[in-house]
């Protein structure tokens, strides 16, 4: 078969590819008419956002009404306001979060989850909107005389956390030779701390210096400052790449425009806010 022949052969096969992925007998033709909708276009069909959230101090909180305040309940509304679509929280147990994301009860987590690989196996990260490190708050007598996180590293000692949260893993990274006792949230913790059950409890800063500081007649904190950093991002199902690049994009003009750490300013670094809690 001649050369030219051989171009003529390929150029009609060709063609009658063409014609069968453009068919209309019901088969995908590639084209975005065919993919599944993004959750992105879901969300704003629907209307409203869903967002995954659990109670931290000063993340989101309840105020006297009964009304959910806090940093990351900013953040939220502000998202959901710049997505022209309402916002609905979803209260969930720290514990059962990533199932529930998984199982599509809300869209997004978007309550101070770090970015971790073992989380990262289930779940998409946007990049970090915000950076936190743990931090501990101890009781006065039964952690008298510590001042360091070698002090706390003792059989003998007890420390409390929430469950399925980061600081879990620093206890038992950093004091892995202390008794780790868990909780469903951090008022139990302190709660136990107060009452002189535990030695101290680690948490997201800036609750521990809160508590100190609430409490200053029966707690401290022994080491200042965190002894972590972690980076926070909103967490949300595999596979939605749009929905992934608008909350990157959202991320860097908030950035840019200074509201993060205008609005991070004042829910970590004042205390304005205290009077309106429960």
């Amino acid at each position: 078969m001649t050369l030219k022949k051989w171009v003529a052969l390929i150029a009609g096969l060709g063609l009658i590819m063409t014609m069968v992925a453009c068919s209309p007998d019901g088969k995908s033709d590639g084209t975005k008419a065919d993919a599944p909708e993004s959750q992105l276009d879901t969300i704003v069909r629907r209307g409203t956002l869903k967002v995954g959230m659990s109670t931290f101090v000063p993340w989101a909180m309840k105020d006297k009404e009964g009304k959910l305040i806090g940093f990351e309940i900013d953040v939220a509304r502000q998202l959901a306001e710049d997505l022209g679509v309402e916002v609905e929280f979803v209260p969930t147990k720290w514990s059962g979060i990533i199932p529930a994301l998984l199982t599509g009860k809300f869209d997004v987590i978007i309550g101070g989850m770090g970015i971790q690989p073992g989380r990262n196996l289930k779940v998409n990260f946007s990049i970090p909107y915000d950076y936190t490190g743990m931090s501990i708050v101890a009781h006065k007598e039964k952690a008298r005389g510590y001042k360091s996180l070698s002090d706390f590293n003792k059989p003998s000692v007890l420390i409390a956390a929430r469950i399925g949260t980061t600081a879990a893993a620093a206890v038992k990274k950093f004091m892995s030779k202390a008794t780790l006792k868990l909780f469903d949230d951090e008022s139990q913790a302190i709660q136990e701390l107060l009452s002189g059950r535990v030695h101290a409890v680690v948490a997201s800063a800036p609750l521990p210096a809160f508590q100190a500081i609430k409490y200053a007649e029966n707690l401290f904190t022994p080491v200042a400052g965190t002894f972590t950093r972690e980076p926070i991002a909103f967490a949300l199902r595999k596979g939605d790449y749009d929905l992934v690049n608008f909350f990157n994009s959202w991320i860097r003009v908030k950035e840019s425009q200074g509201w993060l750490a205008e609005t991070k300013r004042y829910w970590f670094e004042t205390r304005d806010w205290e009077s309106k809690l429960q």
